[in-house]
């Protein structure tokens, strides 16, 4: 572990986390996020952004291939975050790639209860073929809710035999029906996340759905014809199992699955990317995977 890993560390345990485990609700999180995401968030040079219609954000850094794309669902726990928060992780990794990213503005389940960000998910995905990228063109990625809204995704489109080139996936929050015993196991041990407000979160999420609907659950989703799929996880994050246990399920129906383990690092640390050496080097080997998946479909 680096050093600046450890100071970050120390930084959420003793300021982060209190915070969260106290913030008042949805709005104030939703809050929370856009304002410390702009003080704490780091952006790489010559950042580009563009807002098109349907609420999609094309975002890169430097030059990108043609004809090859990266859709990817920021996390936030379904009530926070945006493309505008999550803008300085997607541009390096899209420069890191060499290859355009889109991010959707996919609604909060605040505003829009469960399946409106999985119906967005996948509208998003419609208005990418819809502008001529092909299927196998496509990478899917997201972090936290937004790495469980892009293997949801992977569920309908295995189911309808259009799959992506692959998936990458960073702390996937995949579970609502808390079955992890990393839950309990990871408690003290995460620096980042109050295990105590999960419950609270999820019955605000799922707002009376079934926590194993596989369009907000996806360990409980179906995955024929699997593209192969990249899952990086922290084991001392509370969500380690919903990691461990998504990929032990890819590889029983057949999915070609890399789980990249993390020993020490916070839940979704790639966004940290600027601030730790552990962040850079993860993006780096999710842009290798999302290279050489697009590549392999290229031919």
């Amino acid at each position: 572990m680096s050093r600046r890993l450890s100071a970050l560390n120390l930084f959420l345990r003793l300021a982060v986390k209190p915070r969260l485990a106290r913030t008042a609700g949805p709005g104030a999180a939703e809050r929370e996020f856009r304002r410390l995401g702009a003080q704490v968030l780091r952006q790489p040079p010559y950042l580009r952004r563009i807002e098109r219609p349907g609420g999609l954000h094309w975002i890169s850094a430097g030059p990108c291939l043609p004809g090859k794309l990266i859709l990817y669902f920021h996390g936030g726990g379904y009530i926070s975050g945006s493309p505008a928060t999550h803008q300085g992780l997607i541009a390096r990794l899209s420069k890191l790639a060499r290859i355009e990213i889109c991010a959707p503005d996919y609604p909060l389940a605040q505003h829009a209860p469960v399946p409106a960000a999985f119906e967005a998910a996948l509208a998003a995905w419609r208005r990418c073929l819809a502008l001529g990228y092909l299927p196998e063109r496509i990478l899917l990625a997201g972090d936290s809710a937004g790495g469980g809204l892009a293997l949801a995704l992977l569920a309908r489109l295995c189911a309808e035999g259009t799959p992506p080139a692959g998936v990458v996936a960073f702390s996937p929050w995949t579970d609502l029906d808390m079955t992890g015993a990393s839950l309990r196991d990871n408690a003290a041990a995460d620096p980042f996340l109050p295990v105590a407000r999960i419950e609270e979160l999820c019955e605000i999420v799922l707002a009376g759905t079934d926590p194993k609907d596989p369009r907000i659950s996806p360990l409980y989703g179906t995955f024929p014809g699997c593209p192969p799929v990249l899952i990086c996880h922290s084991a001392t994050e509370i969500l380690a199992d919903d990691a461990r246990s998504m990929a032990a399920r890819l590889r029983e129906q057949g999915g070609a699955v890399t789980l990249h383990e993390a020993p020490d690092a916070p839940h979704a640390w790639p966004v940290f990317d600027g601030w730790i050496p552990e962040a850079r080097a993860t993006l780096r080997l999710a842009a290798r995977f999302a290279q050489s998946c697009l590549a392999a479909t290229s031919r």
